[in-house]
């Protein structure tokens, strides 16, 4: 895969960009309606790992709306979670106090290409490029 999510302890997680050209998006509201100019970076929050809303609106952001920015998680993100949100169009994940970085980076590394396309790469693998 060519592009690789970012994964950050919430422990020692500090946001890089401005808060002016961040957005935070509630899991239950509609990312069509956001207004997403000068918009860089748009968190996408997980109130309980159970609740999948947040996978559909980065698959909004990324293959409808074309946004090209960071799409980050955040709340109650679990590894279990992580080759689902990198293949739905999110670019960062802020992992849950409780889970294992290192554990993270070794199930994404262990998944390196799919054969079905998905919001990132929306070729299956079988069409030459």
């Amino acid at each position: 895969m060519s592009q690789t999510l970012q994964l950050f302890s919430t422990d020692a997680f500090q946001p890089q960009e401005d808060v002016a050209h961040r957005l935070a998006i509630a899991n239950d509201a509609d990312p069509r309606e956001a207004d997403l100019t000068d918009i860089t970076v748009i968190e996408l929050h997980f109130p309980k790992f159970s609740d999948g809303r947040a996978f559909s609106q980065a698959f909004l952001l990324h293959r409808r709306l074309g946004f090209t920015g960071q799409i980050r998680a955040t709340g109650d993100v679990l590894i279990d979670q992580l080759v689902q949100m990198q293949r739905s169009g999110f670019t960062q994940a802020v992992l849950r106090a409780d889970q294992n970085l290192a554990h993270g980076q070794a199930l994404l590394a262990h998944y390196p290409a799919f054969y079905q396309g998905d919001a990132v790469h929306t070729a299956p693998h079988f069409v030459a490029a």
